[in-house]
């Protein structure tokens, strides 16, 4: 393993048991394939080199145990850097640090921590303290802990708040497109209904225009057939001389004339007179003829009834 590049010399060649020392390597980069090819060596050093950032797949080496990151320039550490569940010592002294990420809570075997000489935020800052002594780093591994799980908490909840937000906001999108589809639903029906009152009234119209061109059209040939004086108005009937009439005086003055002639002939001495006795004569003869004509309607009669 070279310095620069961290190749060439054997990692095998540096691990002691379960220790690999990488320390003063001159190293600006981590050797993470080669480091998980050898799972025994838990206790990694890497302290005294150029590291600037840790790779994102250096937090695969979950065998580690204690990992000594001091004195390099590292300005942030991975976001999931709290996959190392299995890490109980961490020195961190004398790099770039200004904050951690809220993984580090799920460290939940750390039992010593070293965060010196770091341009930590001043809350972290005051949470770690010192660490002067074996004591002081064990607090401050207890302190940061909770204090990065308590982090990891309100930022859960700020997540469910978002995400409660975003779930009432979608449901108040789902409620006003509902509305919005409802209305238009109702817009549509009302434009429906309408537009079918319109052909209705349409319809009627056209009806009621068919109903009065017939009247009007019977009208017409009603007048076409009545003579032109029809169209005038009634006017009251002239009382004309009537010839029937006369006529019935006429006829009614004979009758009488004979009736008084025949009375003077039957009942008075004129009767012996030969106007009389023609009077009387065709008198009876008329008397005769109307007896046989009643004589042969009683015939008849009695012949149809047998």
């Amino acid at each position: 393993m070279s310095r620069g590049g961290g190749k060439g010399l054997s990692l095998k060649d540096k691990l002691d048991g379960n220790e690999l020392d990488l320390s003063l390597c001159d190293l600006n980069e981590v050797p993470v394939r080669e480091l998980a090819a050898l799972p025994k060596a838990t206790i990694l050093d890497l302290s005294c080199n150029k590291l600037i950032s840790l790779p994102s797949d250096f937090c695969s080496l979950m065998h580690l145990v204690k990992l000594d990151l001091s004195k390099n320039q590292l300005q942030q550490l991975p976001l999931d850097f709290g996959r190392l569940v299995n890490l109980q010592h961490l020195d961190l002294l004398n790099n770039r640090l200004v904050t951690l990420p809220v993984s580090f809570a799920q460290l939940k075997n750390l039992k010593w921590l070293d965060l010196k000489d770091n341009p930590l935020d001043p809350v972290l800052a005051k949470v770690a303290g010192d660490c002067l002594d074996e004591k002081q780093c064990k607090q401050a591994a207890v302190k940061v802990l909770q204090h990065m799980k308590a982090i990891q908490s309100e930022q859960d909840r700020q997540r469910q708040r978002k995400l409660q937000a975003e779930r009432e906001m979608e449901k108040k999108r789902e409620a006003e497109q509902r509305a919005k589809e409802a209305q238009e639903r109702e817009l549509r029906k009302r434009e429906k209904a309408e537009e079918k009152e319109r052909r209705r009234r349409e319809y009627d119209a056209q009806k009621a225009a068919k109903q009065e061109m017939e009247k009007k059209t019977k009208k017409e040939t009603v007048h076409t057939r009545k003579p032109a004086s029809s169209s005038r108005p009634p006017q009251p009937p002239r009382h004309k001389p009537s010839w029937s009439r006369s006529v019935l005086r006429v006829l009614l003055f004979v009758l009488f004339c004979i009736l008084c002639t025949l009375a003077a002939c039957k009942l008075t001495e004129l009767q012996r007179q030969p106007l009389c006795v023609s009077v009387n004569t065709l008198y009876e003869d008329v008397v005769a003829a109307l007896q046989n004509h009643k004589t042969l309607q009683n015939m008849l009669q009695h012949n149809s009834q047998q």
